[in-house]
């Protein structure tokens, strides 16, 4: 082989080297953006879990909180897919690839400044448990993966009009967890049935308010359920996002398991008593927990479900 047969062999292995790399690494780009997608919307009440988290933005509608949970979900699915079909790579994909990891940099460096990097920071709902600070350094590393490929693989397949098949992707992509988990539409059911909370008051710690009189938010809640402890975490950001709601938290269980669920809730600022007697508790909160009560003048008006607890709905009930 002459010296000039060698370097032009050597140049295609190079060439042929970087596309294999730049391939790889899109695939691994597609499938962060693909998993983090299905964390979010596939599992039962991934959906829920992500909408909370604009809720604890500020958007006080469950409705609209929802949509925008379902929209930043067709995204990341719109990406994976621009990426496997390498659809407009270095002027579409790349760059929106980019942006949307920045806007996640960015407002996790705010909940850091606001709220210390405690928390999970949602970005594969509660499959995997990150705090913010563990992803912004994800999104980072992604970022510098779509730097990487934009300079080495610009591949692209299609002959004109790559343009249908864009459109084709991004109008199923953004559809697609709305279909997968409609909005949920139901408000708390309508009782009228009173309740004596007196127990309560015969506690050697009763409650510093009288729940017994006016509108408030009584939740009951055992220690070791794990759908409890969803709720306090949601009713956490319903107070932190709106303080003049009364919400008030009765507790059950062994004492020893307390600490784990204020741990695992961080729900350290709502107001609580703990009622170890079961039966009394019982007569309270019935069967099921967590047994979510809108209590006026000691009747019970609305029965929620954790699903449920709608700031706005919240205080439309409270006449506020």
């Amino acid at each position: 082989m002459t010296e000039e047969a060698f370097a032009h062999a050597s140049r295609k292995i190079r060439f042929t080297a970087k596309n294999i790399i730049g391939f790889v690494l899109l695939l691994a780009l597609a499938a962060v953006f693909g998993y983090s997608a299905y964390t979010k919307i596939g599992p039962p009440d991934y959906a829920q879990t992500f909408t909370w988290t604009f809720i604890d933005m500020g958007i006080n509608s469950q409705l609209w909180a929802g949509v925008l949970a379902r929209v930043m979900v067709g995204l990341e699915i719109m990406i994976a897919l621009y990426l496997l079909a390498h659809i407009f790579l270095r002027s579409v994909t790349y760059p929106l690839t980019i942006g949307l990891l920045v806007i996640f940099c960015i407002h996790l460096a705010i909940q850091i400044a606001l709220f210390g990097n405690d928390g999970n920071c949602g970005c594969f709902g509660d499959a995997v448990s990150m705090t913010p600070l563990e992803g912004i350094l994800k999104n980072v590393i992604m970022i510098a993966v779509a730097v990487v490929l934009y300079f080495i693989y610009p591949a692209s397949p299609y002959k004109k009009p790559e343009w249908i098949l864009a459109l084709t992707i991004a109008m199923a992509s953004i559809i697609a967890p709305f279909v997968i988990d409609p909005l949920m539409g139901d408000t708390p059911k309508v009782v009228k049935q009173s309740i004596n909370m007196d127990a309560l008051y015969e506690l050697e710690q009763p409650p510093k308010v009288d729940l017994r009189k006016g509108k408030h938010i009584v939740v009951y809640m055992s220690l070791m359920c794990p759908h409890c402890r969803k709720a306090a975490k949601k009713l956490v950001i319903v107070q932190k996002n709106n303080p003049e709601i009364p919400i008030y938290v009765v507790l059950t269980g062994d004492q020893e398991n307390k600490a784990k669920f204020f741990s695992d809730t961080k729900a350290y600022s709502l107001p609580y008593v703990f009622l170890e007697d079961q039966a009394a508790f019982r007569a309270m909160a019935g069967d099921g927990v967590p047994a979510i009560y809108f209590i006026n003048n000691s009747v019970i008006e609305r029965d929620a479900n954790y699903f449920q607890l709608d700031p706005q709905y919240m205080k439309e009930w409270l006449g506020n």
